[in-house]
């Protein structure tokens, strides 16, 4: 599969959320070298827990801005969230009991991203900038271990 490069049209225009993605994305395409290569399965290891630690650090941090701004379709959001996690998990259990998952991993990640940015997260875009624009300090307020380590 072709690394994936950030286009301006995959901003939201929240610069902490658009890092977020953008973390994701480098995620991707080190999936992307080590289906290309060969690592240990340590090293894939490694990777995939550090993309679900910073993949679920980033839903938590969208929820919570859902959650301030009062957005109407916050359980759907969430729901969308837990199924996510629920297949990376899968993912990693997969892995742990020896399967190679990276290239199944990779594409499914793709297109989960290509249309997380189009589509779930348009929704909200409007009303989380208000709120960030109203209270600077939120990101602040909610910046947790996977914010320091993953950033």
């Amino acid at each position: 599969m072709a690394k994936l490069l950030w286009s301006e049209q995959f901003n939201v225009g929240i610069e902490v959320i658009d890092q977020q993605h953008r973390k994701i994305l480098e995620y991707i395409n080190q999936l992307d070298d080590i289906h290309s290569g060969t690592h240990s399965n340590r090293e894939i290891g490694r990777l995939i827990d550090a993309l679900i630690d910073h993949t679920i650090y980033h839903f938590d941090f969208e929820e919570k801005i859902q959650e301030k701004v009062g957005y109407p379709y916050l359980k759907a959001h969430r729901r969308l969230h837990v199924q996510f996690a629920k297949r990376l998990t899968n993912f990693q259990t997969r892995f742990a009991e020896g399967e190679e998952i990276s290239g199944e991993l990779e594409s499914f990640l793709t297109n989960w991203l290509l249309d997380h940015l189009k589509y779930d997260d348009t929704d909200y875009v409007e009303l989380a900038k208000e709120h960030l624009q109203a209270h600077p300090d939120f990101q602040k307020e909610n910046k947790g271990i996977f914010a320091r380590l993953f950033g």
